[in-house]
């Protein structure tokens, strides 16, 4: 036998250390951020939420208060999640950062997790029918090839 096999498994090396869900308020993406955290509790890992703001330069030019607007969805979103976390603190205890990242909603994942060494990425089933012709983001994360990829219905 090789030294290899003499090898102790290490209980609690293994897994994820870092998750990183995306969500942008949708019910699907909320489905993927609760699926996301249960795996962390599970790995004990650092579950990163991730928010993209979307970039709307036309908008911007007519005037339109983008910014605004994703800071607002922003702000609620850490608002539900910090709520939740702290209705479920005494049955779980999950370890968790909220991020914000500008850009479209790809290219701002895969940025995250990069910045952030993710394992593993969960991201929400598109709810959206213009998917079809420009590919859904969960499509293009799993094609880049770059990290595992959970796909939450």
């Amino acid at each position: 036998m090789t030294d290899q096999q003499h090898q102790r498994f290490e209980r609690g090396t293994d897994g994820p250390k870092v998750i990183v869900a995306g969500i942008d308020g949708s019910e699907s993406s909320m489905r993927a951020a609760a699926y996301a955290a249960g795996l962390a509790r599970r790995q004990n890992a650092m579950l990163a939420l991730v928010y993209v703001q979307p970039v709307m330069s036309a908008g911007a030019s007519l005037g339109a208060p983008v910014a605004e607007a994703t800071g607002e969805v922003a702000e609620g979103l850490v608002s539900e999640i910090r709520t939740a976390t702290e209705r479920l603190k005494d049955i779980w205890n999950v370890r968790w950062e909220f991020h914000t990242f500008h850009g479209d909603p790809y290219n701002g994942l895969v940025t995250a997790a990069d910045e952030l060494t993710a394992d593993a990425v969960i991201v929400g089933a598109s709810e959206s029918a213009g998917h079809r012709f420009v590919g859904s983001v969960a499509v293009r994360l799993v094609k880049a090839g770059r990290w595992p990829v959970t796909v939450v219905p």
